[in-house]
């Protein structure tokens, strides 16, 4: 089969590998109707060392059911199903407390830019979608498998609810669904911290009643300006870098709730008197339980309530994937669906 594989940083190569077998009972094979690029596969993409066998890119995938163990009795072959980029068991104490991505039994996709993906754990990890694979709902469904599940684990983190404010940093997909998801969850004031026009527009769509352009210290104050100087309840943190994170600390009102979503790129920051201990600020966040959300997000997808797939502003099919991540890259697209 054709896959997409990362040689070191700007270098993706599209190749013939060898094809996904079920390898334990518990396994399926999925072909692969769409996937999609990730704004953390630009992590690699920009810093990933060279290395002589490249490393199998994507963990974003919607596919066909096309082989499975013999353990697994819940899916069946034809089944159009949507896949966390974490695979679990669903069984054990951790899944069953939302707490799918430190699954002892579970791991991280890597390989769904391609015409087909092992899944491990497949009836603890896959959920069907009622839908045919040439559904218009498609991309939104997409969202599922990721950025929309991280942009509402942002906002649950944080406490987002009606009556409270919240201020979201990044106008990448991610952010961009963040904000989503506050709305979603009745924030009274959204504020987009973002400086790429059309990105901040579809904010706007999404339901921010306010955008930031400025960056840094002018951004910070800009964003106290607009709360008569006293913060956001809440922050939702869409990129991680460090000044993202500084930010956020400076926009937070005092009690108030940092959510941090966006993959750290540091290992430290700030968390002292004048930073987060000083003013009560509660820090939380992290990979978002994919499978634990989608259920509850699922049917606002499908009855249009919400249209998450908008993110998507460019398509490519799989041998142009190396395309999709130089667009990216280079900020000519927000996300790109890549189609086998």
């Amino acid at each position: 089969m054709r896959a997409a594989v990362m040689y070191g940083a700007g270098d993706v190569r599209v190749e013939t590998v060898a094809d996904p077998k079920p390898r334990e009972s518990t396994d399926a094979v999925v072909r692969v109707v769409s996937s999609c690029v990730c704004g953390s596969d630009l992590h690699l993409y920009r810093s990933m060392p060279a290395v002589p066998e490249g490393l199998p890119m994507g963990h974003e995938f919607i596919g066909v059911v096309e082989d499975t163990g013999w353990d697994v009795t819940g899916l069946k072959s034809g089944d159009l199903v949507v896949a966390p980029f974490s695979y679990a068991d669903n069984t054990c104490a951790l899944c069953r407390e939302g707490l799918h991505t430190s699954c002892p039994e579970g791991g991280i996709f890597s390989g769904a830019q391609a015409e087909a993906v092992l899944v491990p754990h497949a009836e603890g990890t896959l959920v069907r979608l009622p839908v045919e694979e040439d559904s218009a709902l498609l991309p939104s469904l997409l969202t599922l498998a990721d950025v929309y599940t991280t942009g509402h684990h942002a906002a649950v983190t944080a406490g987002v609810r009606p009556g409270k404010t919240t201020t979201v940093v990044g106008d990448g997909a991610v952010g961009l669904l963040a904000v989503l998801s506050a709305r979603r969850l009745g924030a009274e004031r959204i504020i987009l911290m973002g400086r790429h026009t059309g990105r901040t527009d579809l904010g706007r769509r999404f339901g921010a009643t306010d955008v930031v352009a400025e960056r840094g210290p002018e951004g910070i104050e800009r964003v106290r300006e607009l709360t008569g100087g006293e913060g956001t309840h809440t922050v939702l943190e869409a990129v991680g870098h460090l000044d993202a994170y500084e930010t956020a600390v400076g926009v937070v009102r005092a009690g108030g709730v940092v959510s941090r979503v966006g993959v750290p790129q540091y290992e430290q920051a700030p968390i002292g008197f004048s930073t987060v201990f000083g003013g009560n600020i509660t820090l939380t966040g992290g990979p978002t339980p994919v499978r634990s959300y989608i259920e509850e997000l699922l049917p606002d997808v499908l009855e249009g309530r919400v249209e998450p797939g908008l993110v998507f502003d460019r398509s490519v099919d799989l041998e142009r994937t190396p395309e999709g991540y130089r667009a990216m890259h280079a900020r000519e697209a927000l996300k790109v669906l890549v189609r086998p």
